[in-house]
Order: C-alpha cells, then sequence, then structure tokens
C-alpha cells in the first residue's frame, strides 16, 4: 500500500503495528506533515508487522489489507481509525470494531470480518512480517528511507533530513 507518489524513486518503507503507540504518533507525522510535504515528491509504502506481544495486532494487519483489496483510500482510512482509536480496541471487541467500520464506510461488515480468516491476507501479512524480519526490524515502526533505518522514535526533522538527502541524491543521479 503506498501513499504519495508511487513513481518516485524516493521509498520511505514503513514496518508498522496497528496497535503500536509510536506507530500511531508516526502516522500523524505522516498526515500532517510529512504526506503535505512530500506526498508529491515521495512514496510512502506501508508493510506489516504485528509484534507478538500486541493482542489484536496482526488481526488489525488482516483487516487493513482486506481494506486495501477492496480501495486503497479505504485501506488508508481503516489504518487511520485503527490507530487514532487504540485504547478503545481490545481484542475481544476487534472484530465489533471491524464490522463497524466497515458498514460506516460503505463496505460489507459481515465479509469484513470473515475476511480475518482469509488464508490469502493471512499470508500477506506474514510475508511482510517475515521480510522485515530478513531486513533487521524488530521494533515499530521501522522506517527505511530508501535503505537508510528510521527506528521506533524518531523526529520529523530526522526523516525529512534522510527523505532530502534522498531526494538530493536522485536529482544529482539525473
Amino acid at each position: 500500500m503506498v501513499e504519495g507518489n508511487p513513481g518516485s524513486a524516493v521509498r520511505a518503507i514503513a514496518y508498522e503495528d496497528l496497535e503500536c503507540g509510536d506507530c500511531a504518533v508516526y502516522r500523524r507525522m505522516l498526515d500532517q506533515q510529512l504526506i503535505p510535504k512530500y506526498d508529491k515528491q515521495v512514496a510512502f509504502e506501508h508493510r506489516e508487522f504485528p509484534l507478538p506481544k500486541h493482542k489484536w495486532a496482526r488481526q488489525a494487519s488482516i483487516a487493513a489489507r482486506h481494506f486495501d483489496r477492496i480501495d486503497p483510500k479505504l485501506g488508508v482510512a481503516f489504518r487511520k481509525y485503527v490507530m487514532q482509536n487504540q485504547p478503545e480496541i481490545t481484542a475481544e471487541n476487534f472484530s465489533a470494531k471491524v464490522h463497524a467500520f466497515a458498514q460506516t464506510n460503505g463496505a460489507d461488515g459481515p465479509q469484513a470480518t470473515a475476511a480475518l480468516n482469509d488464508p490469502v491476507l493471512q499470508k500477506m501479512v506474514d510475508d511482510d512480517y517475515q521480510e522485515g524480519i530478513a531486513r533487521g526490524v524488530t521494533r515499530t515502526p521501522t522506517v527505511f528511507v530508501n535503505g537508510e533505518p528510521l527506528i521506533e522514535t524518531f523526529s520529523f526533522e530526522d526523516i525529512s533530513k534522510s527523505i532530502d538527502a534522498a531526494l538530493a541524491a536522485t536529482t544529482e543521479s539525473k
């Protein structure tokens, strides 16, 4: 799933856990600062990296993939919804939250909850997770800007510096 400019040579690939508070901070930074500044220049890619310690993170990743499949904008909306509402979501009420989100956003609620058991979506999440492990990801969010990692707690200035350097390098290579 890509926000911003999918054709950009500059890629900010984020390994995220939708139950992670630091990922929610990154999501706000993305919405309020990064996308407004760089949406025409950078591809902001999302990878699923649900940490085993979180009770509903894997299910949230599967649901996000389901909504991505319906419409990428709906997938983004679901990620925003989950991260904004982390304190109210539990493992016990997660399916009901997915159902309600689907219905509120014009999608089929029963289909959305059934998708939580979809082996294709589960494999997509597992593949992202294994890719992250192979890249050395252990904490979330971990964002690679053209290969350079920023891990867990980083500032807008830190990631901007990496993005600006990557943009300058792509301009120099042309």
